[in-house]
């Protein structure tokens, strides 16, 4: 990922932020025919330190089910448009549009895994992870053989990352004038995708002023 200094992260918090927002990845790997092959998919996420793992599953048909080795994992954070209009300076120094972003690039290896147990384990997870959020009350249920049956379509997988790119890009490469100015122009705008960038800018530019 193209990262010029001034967008470069490197506080694992931020990678946190992340995935507590949007814990649903983009995982790439080189297909049988050497093309890059992504899936989209809900992962659990654990931290230890500087060590950091994803677990997740695919549907057994999908042609990157059970692939190990060599993977990207890309992390998605909220992003929006920004208008040189917003700016200080913006006549003087001939400001052109950008769009604002986070994301986080992980590199790292698979392993995949189909033992009834640890599907079994990793579904109870993830139902434990998402029900609350929806209000919901399912629960895994493994004394239940119609669902003990629905793990034979799927296959497991951890990823353990080597190494990881926070890209943070909130024009820290302004003054902090014209960052005050994007961050309102931010907060005018509907949805909560400006809102988070603007959060994000404004917790950037509380740290530079200090």
């Amino acid at each position: 990922m193209y990262t010029p200094r001034a967008f470069a992260e490197d506080d694992l918090a931020g990678l946190d932020g992340l995935l507590a927002r949007d814990p649903f990845i983009t995982l790439v790997t080189s297909g049988a025919d050497g093309l890059p092959f992504a899936s989209h998919l809900p992962v659990l996420y654990r931290r230890d330190g500087e060590r950091v793992g994803l677990e997740g599953h695919w549907a057994r048909p999908n042609p990157q089910a059970g692939h190990a080795g060599p993977a990207l994992v890309i992390v998605h954070g909220p992003h929006h448009y920004v208008s040189p209009g917003w700016y200080a300076d913006k006549a003087e120094a001939a400001r052109v549009p950008t769009w604002n972003y986070a994301a986080a690039h992980l590199y790292g290896s698979l392993e995949a895994f189909t033992g009834e147990d640890d599907l079994a384990s990793l579904v109870a997870r993830l139902g434990q992870r998402f029900e609350p959020g929806v209000g919901g009350d399912w629960a895994y249920d493994h004394a239940n053989p119609r669902e003990r049956a629905q793990l034979r379509g799927i296959v497991g997988f951890r990823f353990h990352a080597g190494r990881i790119e926070l890209k943070f890009k909130l024009n820290q490469n302004h003054p902090p004038a014209n960052v005050q100015g994007a961050i309102d122009g931010l907060r005018a705008q509907p949805g909560e995708a400006a809102a988070e960038v603007a959060a994000l800018m404004t917790s950037r530019l509380s740290g530079r002023r200090t």
